[in-house]
């Protein structure tokens, strides 16, 4: 079976694509071989007649990858909407068999294949089928991406919940700090979600202020052994 890891969060904005990226170059730094794939992305700036997934291109560069762009993001848009809306008004039907498809070219060249979403679980990809759908299709299990702020414990357990009632497999938990640190109320608040959570809290990334990815700060915030041990890559 492919190896592969979908990364979801509880919102817009919690820093999914960051985390991947994140991931992406320090699984490549221990030497493992890694592929990355955005499979729908909206908002995508059009330039010289072509869209411009960011995000895409952006994990792409952190993996080191020289997949074709059109197999990393089978679904560039241009409306910044949910990806069924934004289909929707570029007259497209996706189609999730054609994303995992796409997926699986892309995980025989690699020993594991990040896959980022856009949003949360129940973003709707189809007038029938949202992210849940998908991940179900792809068989591969989930890390969850959490905003180090208040209203995490809300999201965070709403989420976490929800995939376990559909029976998708959450690895663990990561926490970022995408605006700025945790005040000492919101520090409280995320050890107290720590004790409600089933899953392995995997990490809280520190603010990391600029476009530089202080690498690390990042590996020292993440349990990566642990990853790497749920993912039998260890």
């Amino acid at each position: 079976m492919a190896k592969g890891l979908f990364i979801t969060g509880t919102d817009t904005g919690v820093g999914k694509t960051f985390v991947a990226g994140a991931l992406a170059t320090l699984l490549r730094a221990r030497g493992i071989d890694v592929g990355v794939m955005k499979p729908a992305e909206t908002g995508c700036i059009r330039r010289d007649g072509q869209l411009h997934p960011e995000d895409a291109l952006y994990l792409r560069d952190k993996a080191e990858s020289v997949d074709p762009l059109d197999e990393i993001c089978p679904y560039p848009l241009e409306m910044l909407a949910a990806p069924s809306v934004a289909a929707d008004a570029a007259g497209i039907a996706i189609d999730l068999d054609w994303i995992v498809d796409r997926f699986h070219r892309l995980a025989r060249h690699h020993q594991l294949t990040l896959v980022e979403g856009a949003g949360g679980l129940l973003v709707p990809l189809t007038d029938t089928d949202d992210y849940t759908h998908l991940i179900q299709k792809l068989q591969i299990p989930t890390l969850l991406v959490a905003r180090a702020s208040l209203g995490t414990i809300n999201h965070t357990l709403l989420t976490s919940r929800w995939a376990g009632h559909l029976k998708l497999p959450i690895l663990g938990v990561v926490l970022n700090s995408p605006t700025g640190p945790p005040s000492p109320s919101e520090e409280a608040n995320l050890q107290a979600l720590a004790k409600r959570l089933t899953t392995p809290l995997l990490g809280c990334i520190p603010h990391l202020p600029g476009p530089t990815l202080d690498l690390s700060l990042v590996e020292n915030s993440l349990r990566m052994d642990r990853l790497l041990e749920l993912l039998e890559l260890g």
